[in-house]
């Protein structure tokens, strides 16, 4: 019998102890026949980072079929910021299912569909009129903002930058910077994109205006502005490396953009929803994007995204050239709307400031005992350490490689990126205890040592 069947499950899913406990070593027997199975089964192309199959989740840990209990600092890739099975999220999930699954929005409207989009246009950045419409993916909301962009402006070109992340779909694998796994052998891709240079102080060394000249003259000379719809960037980029630009690259970008009739969209996929310690990113830097796509943290694991942005923008398209079956789920938008007000209600912004402080407090340590530990970066529960060659400075992915795997056999799930390869990425949900957080930085830093 696994562990899970010993626990209780109330409103809101299981209560599950907030410890790691490893009664097998990773993977576990039951783990290893599901994944033997999984071989058999799906797609080869389909990876994944942790060798567990999980049974239940919450608080800060994952368990799985074997009864390990493992901590879990990567929230699905930011996807469970408020914390699994959340009991608003659960209770509001169990309510619409059982009134209706679904009607597809476009045949007959239904308010939670639109109570979201109300909500986006409240809490997204700027107080100007917005309008919001709902996806199923990040890719999906990228292309759909491409979209709009493209027949409001009634231009084609499209730039974005380097290390950026946006999809897996043929525009959005475009759109995205890294080759492996994301790109390679999967051509030809969508036409009118172009990629600009990217700020990325611990490697380019500038200051945030002198990134954006740079940035901003490729962009001239190569694309032009007559040519250009839009510009697309993460503020803070995921997987690219949890890259922070300097302090005033993106305020020029933007107004490069608005000088020049060019819209501006803000990916916040990754960074939205108290993720960064704001509700978004774009609110630590001060810009208001002209439209901005969410997903992800939106509606704690249900599948849901969103084109928001001004409504004269958003009004572009024709009746029609918006939408798709599953767009606005009746659940997903009921999950949301629980979501959204926990975010609000729940102190999870100051939460989410208080793990940025544990993080960098005890990342830094280990950055001082350890040159190996290149840089610290990061906003909120989205932190990162790069982790390099001390004598050349040069990233070492290998190094980063053995430190992930070696903390995920210890019951620590991490999570690695960059485009280098040598990033470890810290994103834990926001309902993490304090002493699971610094019992799996111990973890880190032991694996590190060992390393």
């Amino acid at each position: 019998m696994s562990s899970i069947d010993t626990l209780t499950t109330p409103l809101g899913g299981p209560t599950l102890p907030q410890e790691r406990r490893l009664v097998t070593s990773i993977p576990g027997p039951r783990s290893q026949q599901l994944l033997d199975r999984k071989a058999a089964a799906v797609a080869a192309g389909v990876g994944h980072t942790a060798p567990v199959h999980a049974v239940a989740a919450g608080g800060g840990v994952i368990v799985d079929a074997d009864g390990n209990s493992l901590i879990d600092l990567g929230s699905g890739i930011a996807v469970t910021t408020i914390g699994n099975a959340h009991p608003k999220v659960v209770a509001a999930v169990q309510a619409q299912i059982a009134q209706f699954s679904h009607t597809c929005f476009m045949i007959s409207p239904y308010e939670s569909y639109v109570e979201v989009a109300e909500a986006l246009n409240r809490i997204t950045p700027g107080d100007h009129v917005k309008k919001s419409a709902l996806f199923n993916s990040g890719a999906e909301a990228v292309e759909n903002a491409i979209k709009i962009a493209r027949k409001y402006t009634k231009k084609q070109a499209v730039v974005a930058f380097d290390h950026g992340y946006h999809g897996r779909t043929n525009l959005t694998m475009a759109l995205t910077a890294k080759a492996m796994p994301y790109k390679s052998g999967f051509g030809p891709f969508a036409s009118e994109i172009y990629r600009a240079p990217m700020s990325y102080p611990y490697r380019d060394g500038l200051t945030g205006a002198e990134a954006a000249k740079k940035a901003i003259s490729i962009i001239e000379k190569q694309v032009g502005a007559d040519n250009l719809a839009a510009v697309i960037i993460e503020p803070i980029q995921g997987e690219g490396g949890f890259i922070v630009p300097a302090e005033g690259f993106l305020p020029a970008v933007l107004d490069w953009c608005r000088a020049n009739g060019v819209v501006f969209i803000a990916d916040e996929i990754q960074t939205g929803f108290a993720r960064t310690g704001a509700m978004f990113a774009s609110d630590l830097f001060g810009i208001v994007p002209d439209l901005i796509t969410t997903a992800k943290g939106i509606a704690g694991g249900l599948p849901l995204a969103a084109v928001t942005g001004r409504a004269e923008i958003m009004d572009a398209s024709h009746a029609g050239g918006l939408g798709g079956t599953y767009g606005g789920n009746p659940v997903a938008c009921a999950a949301a709307l629980a979501a959204i007000d926990a975010f609000e209600t729940e102190g999870l912004l100051e939460r989410a400031r208080e793990i940025e402080g544990v993080l960098t407090g005890r990342l830094s340590e280990i950055q001082i005992a350890d040159p190996r530990v290149g840089d610290i970066r990061g906003h909120g529960a989205m932190i990162a350490a790069e982790f390099i060659d001390p004598e050349t400075g040069d990233p070492d992915a290998a190094l980063t490689a053995a430190v992930a795997k070696a903390c995920i056999a210890q019951g620590v799930i991490v999570l690695t990126c960059g485009t280098y390869g040598n990033v470890i990425r810290f994103l834990p949900p926001l309902s993490i205890p304090d002493a699971l957080l610094h019992e799996g930085l111990d973890v880190v830093a032991e694996a590190l040592r060992a390393a």
